[in-house]
């Protein structure tokens, strides 16, 4: 095991985890919002933002898939030294981590049952850039419009029209996160 597998986790975790816990329930509550999500250092390609939201939401109950660059071994030792959380496929996953185009196909992952909605997949998209510019968005905990520079309109249109099923979305960029949770409704740019 090296030395970077060891370190880049939380200085305080109970304060840093709550932070970040919080950060991330602002961004799912409001659409569209962007916030600070820092404490962790991950190792390449992982951004700080996406570190500290898989050290805060991932255990060892909570599979995570890792697509494209963020499937290397310096992240699996990283994410199996700090969080425990198993490396799973896509269908398996509760978690996936990568860019937009690493995460496809969108249908790979779980959507939740009728019965159990909950039982999506959530996706931390890594982005170049995230802004609140862009794409406007529409739903609950957005007074009348936000906007948020997205990867692509139609895929996110798709997810929303399986609501309550679908998968729910935390985009990061740096130390920046926002969500697109599966009930948002996306409109062109």
């Amino acid at each position: 095991m090296q030395a970077d597998t060891l370190s880049g986790g939380f200085a305080a975790p109970p304060v840093d985890a709550a932070h970040a816990f919080r950060a991330v329930m602002r961004v799912m509550a409001r659409p569209g919002t962007i916030e600070a999500a820092t404490g962790a250092t991950p190792p390449a390609p992982l951004s700080v933002a996406a570190g500290t939201v898989l050290l805060t939401l991932c255990d060892p109950e909570t599979p995570l898939h890792l697509a494209g660059d963020a499937d290397c071994a310096g992240v699996h030792e990283w994410i199996t030294f700090h969080t425990g959380a198993p490396l799973v496929a896509r269908s398996e996953a509760m978690f996936a981590i990568g860019t937009w185009e690493a995460l496809a196909p969108l249908d790979a992952y779980p959507v939740g049952t009728p019965e159990y909605p909950d039982r999506s997949a959530t996706l931390i998209v890594e982005m170049d850039r995230l802004e609140a510019s862009g794409a406007c968005l529409r739903g609950p905990g957005i007074k009348d419009t936000a906007a948020l520079s997205v990867p692509e309109v139609a895929a996110f249109q798709a997810n929303a029209r399986q609501f309550p099923l679908g998968l729910d979305f935390l985009l990061t960029c740096g130390d920046r996160l926002a969500a697109l949770p599966r009930s948002t409704r996306v409109e062109g740019q």
